[in-house]
């Protein structure tokens, strides 16, 4: 735990001393809705169009926010001393740790500034839309850093992530604009259990996966 703990305050550090990943991640989000607001500006948008925009928007948020986990590691020359100090468990829960953090802020962050800036769909249900985006943040979360790691030696590092992570995150993002959408419509959370079921349990296959697997991962 003290390992884990360790690593967690790494990251912290290091990403408040520099504080560029943040900066590039909000003035992304800014533009992006920016832009979207600008699209739509003369027209309310419709539960389907708002739902899927917004998760557009989740999801390259999460691919330019995420994507550093380890690939950091290997452009700093430091991968090979966490190698030493620390067990390949206890860093990939760390490194885990750190991007649950980053995913729920900036994805709660770009769902503030969505229905800030743009005319879109009142949330009748907002326990439900609250509950998918922590969830989904979390899934989200999990299955990015075991496929930074999986990146971290390879050239082409930024094409691949999206590449690799679409596919895995297919399921996560079909129910989460399924489950926005009812949030739009009011549907309480009691109907939507199943969905949210899906998520949750998907998310623990995709953590049990990476944790059997890490080891070799991260040190082949």
């Amino acid at each position: 735990m003290n390992e884990i703990l360790a690593i967690v305050y790494k990251e912290l550090l290091s990403e408040f001393r520099t504080r560029y990943s943040f900066s590039t991640i909000l003035l992304f989000i800014f533009t992006t809705i920016s832009m979207i607001a600008i699209a739509y500006s003369s027209e309310r948008i419709s539960m389907e169009t708002s739902a899927g925009l917004l998760w557009i928007v989740l999801f390259f948020t999460s691919m330019i926010g995420l994507s550093k986990t380890f690939i950091t590691e290997e452009e700093r020359g430091t991968a090979f001393l966490l190698q030493i100090i620390a067990n390949s468990h206890s860093i990939y829960f760390g490194k885990l740790i750190f991007n649950i953090l980053t995913s729920l802020f900036i994805n709660f962050f770009a769902l503030t500034f969505f229905f800030l800036f743009l005319n879109t769909q009142i949330v009748k249900s907002i326990n439900l839309l609250l509950i998918t985006i922590s969830i989904s943040s979390l899934a989200i979360a999990t299955a990015t850093t075991v496929i930074s790691a999986i990146i971290a030696k390879a050239n082409s590092k930024n094409a691949l992530f999206p590449v690799l992570a679409f596919p895995i995150l297919l399921p996560i993002i079909k129910i989460g604009i399924d489950l926005t959408i009812s949030s739009f419509m009011g549907s309480p959370v009691s109907n939507n259990l199943g969905d949210i079921q899906m998520i949750v349990a998907y998310t623990g296959l995709l953590a049990t996966v990476s944790y059997l697997l890490f080891d070799f991962i991260w040190k082949d």
